[in-house]
């Protein structure tokens, strides 16, 4: 492949790593553990694998000859920056155990296991994307491993390849579903370990052990750089209210951080929504009374940041969606023998009153997308939800409405984006690329120590790197129990907003923000300058309510 100046230099970085990794490590074990919730439920499905004690790796002095071992990998859902270097990362740490062994990947997703369609990954394909976004290098999908049938056709490849280990990179279902095989493979000792790695950009796949997922940090700077270009053409023009949807379905991490880095005037946590049991029209309320106020003072314009699940952390909304999951898992094909024009009206006649009546309630567009297909996992696809767009036109007619009662003077036009594909796959910045390596070689070290059922883990990961702690965590710590497509079943728990959190209380105290559109100044200079006299000149327009304030300036720390 032909590269770029940009791109050349971008493959030189040598990823940091936990000094922890550099030369021979020793795994030690430490506390045992039992899952976050449902231990007794938990316990009866994973007898093999529940219970194991949290792993740390250390320096050794001691030097083992271990033996040649082939390993698969699989890139599993969407795509977050960084994922190539998890597998180079997995690929260094295989080969520094022994020279001889061997890393295949698996085509687009699990269905490449399942399919037997695969690559061997060699030292010239690794190095092409290192330090690169996307997951080109064999692909990723969404494929569930949730079946004997499929696990056995699985092992089929795996015992052709004459593979020992597998690693799975993924999010919460991925890794979820990674623990399921492993506790498979465990139980009919097929001489397979599992390993996960924790990948979404959604942010909801943390704990105390997974500090964060790899790819948040840079899709969070690409989105509040786009955030802050949208703020700077609001102030050009003056014209504008944009309501910006970001990636979160499960969670308003990506929001919370954006709003943090880019100060919008507005910015909705679908997790307060849900705490202060808000309605539709709270949230309608709440947005268009900014609006009014700024509009009061002649600013016809603003920002408003919105979390992509937004729409099921609504109390009613939720109750509504669980009823219609329910309902769709045991009717679906007579639900789609259904003429489309008549869809709307046979759910209404379903539902329970209360749920009835919101639906009919919605928007027609609205309502129809509640209704659309799940996805694998048995979600609402609530990326086809234009909330956006629903929020928008309620605030709309809200100002309207005000308008003729004398409450509202100003003028509301509004501008819709939707942020998502825009992150998933930019270069990893420097954090991701030294997380991501750091990940995938200790998934090796995991690997190494003849472990199985557990998900590699790197913490401690605001200190400088070589600071950072490389271990595992075993995946049944994580779960609890929860229903999907009308079952219980076993999944991560994910890790949502904490409203007590200090992010959430620093979003909290900015009061102001919806007085003045604040123009971000995105972290170009975080990691990036070489320890040395800097000069930070600020350039000021001239004017009677011109005014600038520095909250913090850090340079590398």
């Amino acid at each position: 492949m032909t590269k770029s100046a940009l791109q050349i230099a971008r493959a030189a970085y040598l990823p940091k790593v936990p000094a922890a990794l550099k030369g021979a490590v020793k795994a030690v074990d430490g506390e045992y553990t039992e899952s976050v919730a449902d231990q007794e439920d938990i316990k009866k499905l994973f007898p093999n694998t529940y219970g194991m004690p949290v792993v740390t790796f250390e320096k050794s002095n001691e030097k083992k000859e271990l033996p040649a071992m082939n390993v698969g990998v699989i890139l599993s859902g969407g795509q977050a920056p960084g994922g190539h270097n998890v597998i180079a990362g997995l690929f260094d740490g295989i080969k520094a155990n022994n020279a001889a062994s061997r890393l295949y990947g698996f085509i687009l997703g699990p269905g490449g296991l399942i399919d037997h369609k695969y690559m061997e990954l060699t030292a010239d394909i690794i190095d092409e994307y290192r330090n690169t976004g996307g997951f080109d290098m064999i692909g990723s999908g969404r494929t569930k491993l949730e079946t004997k049938e499929q696990f056995d056709k699985g092992l089929e490849i795996l015992k052709e390849l004459d593979i020992k280990a597998l690693v799975i990179i993924g999010g919460d279902d991925s890794n979820t579903n990674a623990c399921v095989l492993a506790e498979y493979y465990k139980a009919i000792n097929a001489g397979v370990q599992v390993i996960g790695c924790p990948k979404t950009i959604d942010g909801d796949l943390k704990n105390e052990q997974i500090e964060t997922s790899f790819g948040f940090d840079t899709a969070c700077k690409v989105y509040s750089e786009v955030i802050g270009n949208i703020q700077r053409d609001c102030n050009s023009a003056q014209k504008y209210w944009h309501f910006i949807k970001l990636m979160g379905r499960s969670a308003s991490h990506i929001a919370l951080e954006c709003a943090l880095q880019t100060q919008p005037n507005i910015c909705i946590i679908s997790e307060e929504v849900e705490e202060k049991n808000m309605s539709l029209d709270d949230i309608v309320t709440y947005i268009a009374g900014i609006v009014a106020k700024r509009a009061e003072a002649g600013n016809n314009f603003g920002t408003v940041l919105i979390p992509e699940g937004l729409i099921e952390f609504v109390p009613a909304m939720k109750r509504l969606i669980a009823e219609l999951n329910d309902f769709l898992a045991k009717h679906d094909a007579e639900f789609k023998m259904i003429k489309k024009s008549e869809q709307r009206a046979y759910i209404i006649s379903k539902l329970t009153k209360e749920n009835s009546d919101l639906y009919a309630s919605l928007p027609e567009g609205v309502a129809r997308q509640l209704s659309l297909d799940r996805d694998p996992h048995g979600n609402v696809q609530v990326s086809l939800i234009e909330t956006e767009k629903l929020l928008s036109e309620m605030v709309g007619k809200k100002l309207a409405e005000w308008k003729a009662e004398g409450k509202y003077v100003g003028k509301f036009a509004a501008q819709h984006h939707f942020f998502g594909y825009e992150g998933r796959c930019a270069a990893p910045s420097n954090y991701d690329a030294d997380y991501c390596y750091s990940l995938g070689y200790t998934a090796s070290c995991l690997i190494a120590a003849g472990k199985t059922g557990y998900m590699s883990s790197v913490r401690n990961t605001t200190a400088p790197a070589d600071q950072w702690i490389a271990g595992g965590i075993p995946v049944t710590m994580m779960m609890n129990m929860e229903k999907r497509h009308g079952e219980m079943k076993p999944v991560i728990q994910k890790a949502l907003v904490k409203l007590d959190g200090a992010p959430f209380k620093k979003l909290d105290t900015f009061t102001d923000w919806s007085r003045n559109l604040y123009i971000p100044w995105v972290y170009m200079l975080e990691t990036e300058l070489p320890s040395a006299c800097h000069t930070l000149r600020l350039r000021v327009a001239k004017g009677d309510k011109t005014g600038c304030q520095i909250r913090n300036f850090v340079v590398n720390q």
